[in-house]
């Protein structure tokens, strides 16, 4: 069995981390795939996700997310490309980021013709996530290199976050909405009471 490769020097994945977002942004079809994510936005509504933000309006958090989402998606990028392995480059992100993440892959298209433009790869498995980010891990210390202190908004810390999702799920269950959405007791046959 291979053994995973150690993870590259903070400083060089934040150096190429921010190479790779300046390409994206770049890109002459960014425009086209961010208001692509960000459209997204009723598909990608998620009991588990962006509700751990406190008072979290989607309206308000949606282009926030989506430039945290495209620093975390170069991270991974960058550390994929210094160590060709995919499992190394699932890199511990925010909860909430992550679901971001998951709006700009869902514009497969558009994505693979921005990536290849820029010469990366973008590497996102559900199954192979880490949403264990901790302030002081290692893509805490190479985002700071690249671009400062990630807004604490939206990196929330794993336990934080596993905290706000047991509030999250007493409130659903009280509501009828069970396994953080997952099920659901309403018959809607039956009238609902407003």
């Amino acid at each position: 069995m291979n053994a995973t490769p150690s993870l590259p020097a903070p400083e060089k994945v934040a150096g190429r981390a921010q190479e790779i977002l300046s390409a994206i942004l770049a890109d002459p079809e960014f425009d086209a795939f961010a208001a692509a994510s960000l459209k997204y936005d009723e598909d990608w509504s998620c009991f588990a996700g962006a509700p751990v933000i406190s008072r979290y309006n989607q309206e308000a958090d949606k282009t926030p997310l989506l430039n945290e989402g495209l620093r975390a998606l170069s991270l991974k990028a960058a550390v994929f490309e210094m160590t060709g392995d995919e499992q190394a480059s699932e890199i511990p992100i925010a909860i909430p980021v992550d679901e971001m993440t998951h709006a700009m892959i869902a514009q497969p298209r558009l994505l693979a013709r921005i990536t290849q433009r820029a010469g990366i790869q973008v590497i996102h498995q559900t199954d192979q996530e880490h949403t264990d980010y901790q302030t002081g891990d290692y893509t805490h210390q190479a985002y700071k290199l690249a671009w400062g202190d990630p807004p604490e908004r939206y990196w929330i810390d794993h336990e934080e976050a596993q905290r706000r999702l047991d509030i999250l799920r007493e409130k659903y269950e009280a509501a009828g909405f069970l396994n953080m959405g997952q099920a659901h007791v309403i018959d809607f046959g039956e009238l609902v009471a407003a």
